[in-house]
């Protein structure tokens, strides 16, 4: 089974017109406070690079999920956030797969605001993907945010991932798709956030990812929210105690079925009264 799932995996990867960037199903949970001041976390910066400037202390996320219940395409992500005076940095490592085709990447990202009303950041990445039986290959990619603080309330922002297009294999034909986001957050009260991000990537349609976070009561948040393009929606609770926080996330495919995740994230040096947004 495992033979004919990496030979599937194959065909689909070096057929495709350009690579599609491998993003956790539930992208649009774990990244939702990217596009605000006072509800990001330690992990939003994955999602755009710029929302590493509102980040207060140092933490750690670990974040995996079982996609659609199959072992074979796990995924696993780690983060860490360190703050400085001279702004802000972010480090990140994937894997997804299993022993017969697996993708792994490598991410520095830095991040710091120009001042009260602009934020701004880049990420550099390595990425690699492994067949035993077809080899291996490897590029670099880059990407870059900016967020606008409209108001107290309302926050913009703008992400570019790959525009220059990194190309993998030895006559660099395979191209690792371009993808440009616009996202717009609205801090409803200092409890109620919403978000939604119109995305394009390349030889894909039009993406648009609504969500929302809810702190129900101190220590306790729950999102949720849906994406078009592939008609799915996602939703889970995080709960909080001290400096560590952790969250039960679940995504549904229509065709597809459930993808169960877990995300937990600690704070250093900090005791933690209350989830974003208190």
């Amino acid at each position: 089974m495992r033979e004919y799932l990496s030979f599937a995996l194959f065909i689909i990867f070096f057929n495709a017109e350009a690579q599609k960037i491998r993003q956790p199903v539930a992208a649009g949970y774990i990244g939702l406070g990217a596009y605000s001041k006072n509800f990001s976390d330690g992990y939003s910066f994955t999602q755009n690079q710029a929302a590493l400037a509102n980040v207060k202390s140092a933490s750690a996320t670990v974040y995996t999920e079982k996609r659609f219940l199959i072992q074979e395409l796990s995924l696993y992500s780690a983060s860490i956030v360190l703050p400085t005076t001279s702004g802000n940095f972010g480090v990140q490592a994937d894997y997804f797969g299993f022993k017969n085709f697996n993708e792994t990447q490598f991410g520095l990202a830095y991040g710091r605001d120009l001042g009260s009303k602009v934020d701004v950041g880049v990420k550099f990445n390595y990425y690699g993907v492994h067949i035993p039986t077809y080899g291996s290959a490897s590029t670099f990619t880059a990407e870059a945010g900016i967020l606008l603080h409209l108001t107290e309330k309302i926050h913009a922002g703008i992400h570019i991932f790959n525009p220059a297009g990194g190309k993998l294999g030895k006559n660099q034909e395979e191209k690792i798709a371009s993808v440009y986001k616009f996202g717009l957050g609205y801090e409803v009260s200092d409890i109620f956030f919403i978000s939604s991000e119109i995305s394009k990537q390349e030889d894909q349609p039009v993406n648009v990812t609504v969500g929302f976070q809810y702190n129900l009561i101190k220590q306790f948040l729950i999102r949720g929210g849906i994406v078009s393009a592939t008609n799915s929606s996602f939703a889970g609770v995080g709960v909080g105690v001290k400096q560590l926080r952790i969250d039960v996330v679940a995504s549904y495919h229509p065709q597809l079925g459930f993808t169960p995740g877990l995300l937990v994230l600690f704070e250093f040096g900090k005791r933690k009264e209350s989830l974003p947004g208190e």
